[in-house]
């Protein structure tokens, strides 16, 4: 008899090209093992949430943007896709977000909000819960997207380039100090980029910089459960649970240098996170 071959997964290489990750069965195995129906639950939850930001953002990008630009105003576009279409993308997708520590969020100032990373998911779980306008640090390739390149330019949102370019890494900061002056909330990254294993990785000091230049509180995020529904290299989203914990707000005024602040912020969101997420 044939080897026959199952799909298990969709990833993607660092290029941003896809492809299909097979697997060899014997013919007993394919019919006795549930994996090829798992697959295909995990890839219509794909679908349903890809459908849903697709149509819905792209009608939004149609109307909203040129609306936004009349009006001057981003804040109707903001509040349409980021309170509407992202969580209505979550749920279709059978995604629950549980959010606590909300009341560590000080009122009426903007914040350096501080999160780990450690899927693509983390984003659209993140920001419909945080209330007020957030400005985020974001790959730079992201704003070439049509339509949604424009909607986050317009939001004041930040694109960084990868790499070591440390005239680039400044101007990315000092933008987003200016959106911080604005009357934003600015949203980091902690490490920079994902994590490999989900585990709390190095941070960036981009924003202990910005915190000891602004005098602005940085409020630390630990984000959990995003890892096991997103995983890193791959574009299938499993239905689940993703946990977002805001801390208790840290001043910087409190710190004798960034260093040391850098080192405190990171000592709270380890207790925060789950043993297996905590550095090893």
């Amino acid at each position: 008899m044939q080897p026959l071959y199952q799909i298990t997964d969709l990833r993607h290489n660092q290029s941003g090209k896809y492809y299909l990750v097979w697997k060899q069965f014997d013919a007993l195995a394919i019919f006795s093992s549930s994996t090829g129906a798992v697959f295909c639950e995990e890839m219509f939850v794909t679908f349903k949430i890809v459908f849903v930001y697709v149509t819905l953002g792209a009608l939004a990008g149609i109307i909203g943007i040129p609306y936004s630009m009349m009006a001057g105003n981003i804040e109707l576009l903001y509040r349409v896709v980021v309170r509407g279409i992202i969580p209505l993308g979550l749920r279709a997708g059978g995604i629950r977000v549980e959010v606590s520590g909300l009341e560590n969020l000080p009122s009426g100032v903007s914040c350096i909000l501080l999160a780990n990373h450690v899927s693509n998911l983390d984003p659209p779980v993140l920001l419909p819960v945080l209330p007020g306008r957030c400005s985020v640090l974001l790959k730079k390739g992201l704003m070439r997207i049509p339509l949604l390149g424009t909607a986050m330019r317009m939001a004041n949102f930040v694109p960084v380039g990868r790499g070591h370019q440390r005239d680039a890494a400044r101007e990315s900061v000092a933008a987003a100090e200016a959106a911080l002056r604005s009357g934003l909330h600015v949203l980091f990254f902690a490490e920079g980029t994902r994590s490999e294993d989900g585990r709390l990785a190095g941070f960036k000091r981009g924003p202990f910089y910005m915190a000891m230049e602004t005098g602005a509180p940085i409020v630390p995020i630990a984000i959990s459960g995003t890892q096991t529904l997103m995983r890193k290299h791959s574009a299938v989203i499993r239905s689940g649970v993703a946990k977002v914990q805001v801390l208790r707000a840290m001043d910087p005024g409190q710190f004798e240098s960034r260093e040391e602040l850098m080192l405190a912020v990171r000592e709270k969101m380890i207790k925060a996170l789950p043993e297996d997420m905590r550095p090893v």
